[in-house]
């Protein structure tokens, strides 16, 4: 065996035991007649000593040793004089008695630590190495224990895992597909499947009630810090349910790995519904670990106007005026006024301005706008904002649409700046009712919110032809934090009204046969009621890691591109496989 023990096992309890370790060499310590060697691997480290009373022999040899040599050692547990109590095999060391070098390595283009000095451009070139770090491991250790827990509960529930095509057909609705020429089918294609969405239906009518699945979905999207080109999802199914049954379900599932990884329990989960979280926070995916929901001074549908008529005309010649209440920002200076202006007005977030209300400590309130706005008006905005002394309104204005994103960006802003987004408190939300269909301007037609087989709210059913615009979504999403971790909907499962479904967005029923008769066709055979909801895997695990980032949490991620810069891909082909495929 090349080793007895790992690097992270040995404890006093060890001590006088021949040992056999094996790993890369992490760090040397050359010191005269003495050296130590850090060697490592990925259950933790060990110091070895080389020690010239004990071999000359030896301790030329660890003179020898570079950063992530591949070594052998055998030698002797011992109590360690100066111990480390920052790692685990802190109170003993190795006494080598021989040394075998397994491999020589390359100087690391940076530092194989914790806190590194590579960038992140050079650690994904060389994401081998930065894979041996430890904060590196341990969110993969984090994503493996997720799996293994997801997999036990919903097996335990009675869920069976099936693996779906990856191969599939292209479908018009949705984000882009990437794509795959077929060689024995010239000039036709094969698509990845951007979700195993109608392969699970097909499940339930095959009478398989309860599925799930691990998988990898592609999408060829504009990438952030949350979306890669290949991502994994939790995809699950269930038959003979209702919108309820799947919310419990899924619920106890998020419940039970709070409780087993974080230690962290919780009751029902909240819920709010689409319409409620565009009006209070002007996102469908809301943070709520912090307060200061909207307050309309002015909005259409909305009888209350607290602006007009003044002669500012900002808010005159737009249709919303709303604004947040930061509590106890009073003390902000015009400096930090100045720069959230600049914040707002950034081309990402498009305001053109932003009017400022503070509540001074006698609990008067003083604006950016005290020219047009007197002391009675001022005070009507602070009895609608609720604010007190020491609060600091910050207020928007324009078309309402566009105002609730800006006014969200802003809120979100100020959580940050004033510590109310702490990444170690969670606060899962459930937002329901969804819109149904969105009206595409360029288009000039409706699209599925979320895809064309969710299916409408029962009591909507009527307003399909007559006002689709207003029919709602028999749809939830789960939200943690500001972060949508999942979502999903009870799906169509009659033909006929798949079939209404298919012709609000667009489709000829020559065309809907085209690209979905197979499943419209399997309805016919008895699909049963059914519904389910897909989490998203990497985004769950940089929730419960902590990042922002969900790059931070796969093995081998793409860049900001979509490149893989260890690998170099994509990368053009040669002129045979061209040919080979017809291209």
């Amino acid at each position: 065996m090349f080793r007895s023990h790992t690097c992270g096992e040995l404890r006093l309890s060890h001590v006088g035991s021949e040992v056999t370790l094996a790993g890369w060499v992490s760090k040397i310590r050359l010191m005269g007649s003495m050296a130590f060697v850090d060697i490592r691997d990925r259950y933790g480290i060990t110091q070895l000593s080389f020690n010239e009373s004990y071999s000359k022999e030896m301790l030329a040899a660890a003179a020898e040793l570079g950063r992530e040599y591949v070594i052998q050692v055998f030698g002797k547990v011992a109590e360690r004089e100066s111990k480390n109590k920052q790692i685990a095999t802190g109170e003993i060391e190795i006494i080598v008695t021989d040394l075998k070098v397994l491999n020589s390595a390359k100087t690391p283009p940076f530092t194989i630590e914790n806190e590194t000095d590579g960038g992140d451009d050079i650690r994904m070139q060389y994401r081998y190495l930065d894979l041996r770090r430890d904060v590196v491991r341990a969110n993969l250790e984090l994503r493996h224990r997720l799996a293994q827990k997801i997999r036990n509960f919903l097996s335990s529930s009675d869920f069976l895992e099936v693996e779906t095509p990856v191969l599939i057909k292209s479908t018009p609705e949705g984000a882009r597909d990437f794509v795959v020429p077929s060689r024995l089918n010239p000039g036709q294609w094969y698509a990845l499947p951007q979700s195993p969405q109608t392969f699970k239906q097909l499940l339930m009518v095959s009478g398989f009630d309860k599925y799930f699945q691990i998988v990898k979905c592609f999408r060829d999207e504009d990438l952030r810090a949350d979306r890669q080109p290949e991502f994994t999802q939790i995809d699950c199914e269930m038959s003979f349910v209702e919108q309820e049954d799947v919310i419990q379900q899924f619920e106890g599932l998020m419940k039970s790995l709070f409780a087993e990884e974080k230690q962290l329990s919780f009751g029902a989960f909240p819920r709010m519904t689409y319409a409620d979280a565009m009006r209070l926070y002007g996102s469908d995916k809301p943070d709520i670990r912090f307060g200061m929901p909207f307050v309309e001074l002015k909005a259409p549908g909305n009888a209350r106007d607290l602006v007009s008529g003044k002669d500012f005309v900002v808010f005159d010649s737009v249709d919303s005026v709303i604004g947040i209440c930061a509590k106890g920002a009073a003390h902000y200076t015009r400096k930090q006024l100045d720069a959230l202006t600049e914040f707002v007005k950034r081309p990402q977030i498009g305001a053109k301005g932003m009017v400022w209300c503070r509540i001074e400590a006698d609990g008067s309130p003083k604006s950016s706008v005290d020219k047009f706005y007197d002391a009675t008006a001022l005070e009507a905005w602070k009895s609608a904002f609720g604010a007190e002394a020491g609060d600091l309104i910050l207020i928007l204005a324009g078309d309402l649409h566009k105002t609730r994103k800006q006014l969200n960006e802003l809120r979100l802003q100020m959580g940050s700046e004033l510590g109310l987004r702490n990444p170690n408190e969670f606060k899962p939300l459930w937002v329901v009712d969804f819109p149904l269909l969105e009206w595409d301007e360029d288009s000039q037609r409706f699209h599925a919110m979320h895809h064309p087989f969710t299916s409408p709210l029962p009591e909507d059913i009527s307003l399909m032809d007559t006002n689709p615009g207003a029919v709602r979504a028999n749809a939830y999403d789960l939200v943690i934090n500001g972060v949508e971790i999942g979502g999903g909907s009870i799906r169509i499962f009659d033909k006929q009204l798949q079939a209404r479904m298919f012709d609000l967005l667009g489709f000829t029923p020559e065309q809907a046969q085209s690209q979905f008769g197979f499943l419209m066709n399997a309805f016919e055979y008895g699909a049963p009621p059914h519904g389910g909801l897909a989490f998203g895997f990497d985004r769950l695990c940089s929730l419960f890691g902590g990042s922002e980032s969900i790059r931070d949490f796969i093995a081998f991620p793409k860049n900001n591109s979509g490149r893989d810069v260890m690998i170099d891909a994509p990368s053009e082909l040669d002129a045979q496989q061209l040919k080979d495929l017809g291209i």
